[in-house]
């Protein structure tokens, strides 16, 4: 008892993180298949064609691939693309290999849930305000600058964190989707025989009848299934039961009842122009549009919050520069805040706004970005399903048909390019080079500073040799590997002084989402007051080192903290078109990536007053 009433409370509070985007694609998506840009007649045929593939798109791609299939491929209880990615384990396969392409193929799936997650509060809080011109056309000077300013509000509470407006998001998502549904079974009532629907073959006809038209039709149904991909991303907040209850018991019917209350309105309503407004009774404009901006902002949130997620991940993994990532809160590590995606967001929705200046124009550049993730998925999902050893009789038949459903809607897509498909494409391609870049970087750059490091036991066998001046306490020298550092050789060549305790430290990320904190450290003596430690993260945790070296304890080893001082090397980048690596402008790229980055002081949680810097120049 006690388990399914913990079940039923995640499923609620999945409602308003899971549930947000999909949950509000009917404001638009059967308006812009009817109304909008690419648009078909309002048939009877039509209209029961395409509730069939909105019935079947939501039972496939979404109850099937995501919560029957694509779910089992967790990562220790977390999801997403770049869990997906892990489980490969491809970040030091070669160049070339499988495995690397594969990696590719993840990061760029990434990159795109940046372009989804700038659109996706433009248009699910413009096509919510639009509302206010059904009830009056005197409202529309008010709907973008309103717009605007609820966008500004949404990023500017985001330093506040979650904590305390998430307990309204499931009760506020849960009265949402009962409206949709009490509104699309009053539809329904007014023309029953819209049910007929449900049947497949009216998809079949739809085509048959349609040809090309009907191909084009497909970007605009596929937008009832953006957010699907916030079902596997957020399974390790929640797990797969409450998402796949919440899914079942309440979310999809309502879906369905409301689309078909549409469709029932469409075919006995020859002036409708917007079907998700006008199948409400006109007395209830007002209070559905408050109602419909509250879900948005909700939708909005939980796409900002996974955006948030996304970059720590990356982060972690090296793909991306540090960052100033702030813990909101105490309890949870999964409340986090990051200024600079934030901020950039921020901007990238009011620019999108401005540009577009309506939820139709903006429908355009919706659904190439998410069509695209959806067959990396489908993608990574095969190959870490014969990773794992998964019923080959069943994962063959299984991709193949997910992979034509994907690869069908990603096609109609492609047509949405020059109307604005373009800008998440633009905005994957800009991330997916600074990823990329910086990366690479990496690589380059430690490979640069290897010829200056020693081993271990070259260091041990010098301060053997020719022992150094001790200083009480313990001296921590951060390192990226299983070496010496080359600014620690340089101190102690020039200063002749080393602390009593010296540690060699490397913070390590894992393909784990999280490792707990007894596993965290790792270490062994390298010779009598030298130690070799490394600290263990998963790529979901913000690394603390202070905190993490009080469990040193556990290997014999005695650190006061209050008595550490960390050195850490601060190179100064030279790019050069001398040496083989990059282009020139990639390693200006880089160079300028590594300076802008978050100081390793305030991302690693050292005390400030604890830490010395000894800088270096490299040339890359």
């Amino acid at each position: 008892m006690r388990g399914d009433r913990k079940t039923l409370s995640l499923g609620i509070a999945a409602l308003g993180v899971v549930y947000g985007d999909i949950g509000t694609s009917p404001i638009y998506a059967l308006r812009e298949c009817f109304f909008g840009e690419h648009s078909i007649e309002a048939s009877s045929a039509n209209v029961h064609g395409v509730l069939s593939l909105i019935t079947w798109a939501l039972i496939l791609i979404v109850t099937l691939k995501y919560l029957a299939i694509v779910m089992r491929a967790d990562n220790r209880g977390e999801g997403g693309t770049i869990a997906l990615v892990a489980l490969l384990n491809p970040w030091r396969s070669r160049p070339g290999s499988t495995r690397n392409i594969l990696m590719m193929v993840g990061l760029f799936g990434a990159a795109l849930l940046y372009g989804d997650g700038a659109i996706t509060p433009a248009i699910s809080v413009l096509s919510a305000l639009e509302g206010l011109k059904v009830a009056t056309p005197a409202f529309q000077p008010i709907i973008l600058p309103l717009t605007v300013i609820i966008l500004i509000g949404i990023f500017f509470m985001q330093k506040r964190g979650t904590g305390d407006i998430g307990a309204l998001f499931g009760p506020g998502m849960a009265i949402w989707f009962a409206t949709l549904g009490a509104l699309g079974i009053a539809g329904i009532i007014g023309n029953p025989g819209v049910l007929k629907a449900i049947n497949p073959l009216y998809a079949l006809h739809f085509f048959t009848d349609n040809g090309f038209a009907a191909f084009i039709i497909l970007s605009s149904v596929f937008l009832v299934v953006t957010g699907a991909e916030a079902l596997y991303a957020d399974m390790g907040h929640f797990g797969r039961s409450p998402i796949r209850r919440a899914w079942g018991c309440l979310v999809l019917p309502a879906l369905l009842l409301n689309y078909f209350g549409q469709g029932a309105l469409i075919l006995g309503n020859p002036d409708v122009h917007n079907p998700f407004y006008q199948l409400a009774p006109g007395w209830m404009t007002y209070p559905l549009v408050a109602l419909t901006t509250f879900a948005t902002i909700i939708a909005s949130q939980a796409m900002i919050t996974g955006a948030f997620s996304l970059t720590r991940q990356l982060v972690q993994l090296g793909q991306l520069p540090r960052m100033n990532i702030v813990q909101t809160s105490g309890e949870e590590q999964g409340q986090i805040y990051i200024p600079a995606v934030n901020w950039l967001l921020m901007l990238a929705c009011i620019t999108l706004v401005l540009v577009f200046r309506s939820s139709s124009n903006l429908a355009a550049a919706y659904g190439i970005a998410v069509s695209s993730t959806m067959v990396v998925t489908t993608i990574l999902t095969f190959f870490v399903a014969r990773r794992y050893d998964w019923p080959r009789r069943i994962v063959y038949p299984l991709a193949a048909l997910f992979l034509v459903i994907d690869l069908g809607f990603f096609s109609a897509n492609l047509f949405k390019i020059a109307d604005g498909g373009w800008v998440p494409l633009m905005m994957a391609a800009l991330i997916f080079t600074l990823m990329t870049t910086w990366s690479r970087g990496r690589k380059l750059f430690h490979l640069r500073i290897a010829t200056a490091e020693d081993t271990t036991d070259e260091l041990a066998r010098r301060v053997r040799e020719d022992p150094p001046h001790k200083i009480p306490g313990t001296g921590v020298y951060m390192t990226g590997d299983d070496h010496a550092p080359a600014y620690l050789l340089r101190h102690l060549e020039r200063n002749r002084v080393l602390h009593e305790r010296i540690v060699l430290l490397t913070v390590q990320t894992v393909d784990e989402p999280r490792v707990p904190a007894v596993e965290r450290l790792r270490g062994y003596g390298i010779a009598p007051g030298i130690y070799r430690l490394v600290i263990r993260y998963g790529f979901m945790q913000t690394p603390n080192v202070p905190v993490a070296l009080r469990f040193s304890e556990q290997l014999g080893l005695d650190i006061d903290i209050d008595n550490v001082t960390y050195f850490l090397g601060r190179a100064t980048l030279i790019p050069s078109d001398d040496l083989p690596g990059m282009p020139l402008w990639r390693d200006h790229l880089f160079a300028f990536l590594a300076h802008n980055a978050t100081r390793a002081t305030d991302f690693y949680g050292l005390p400030p007053e604890d830490v010395v810097e000894l800088g270096f120049h490299v040339e890359i």
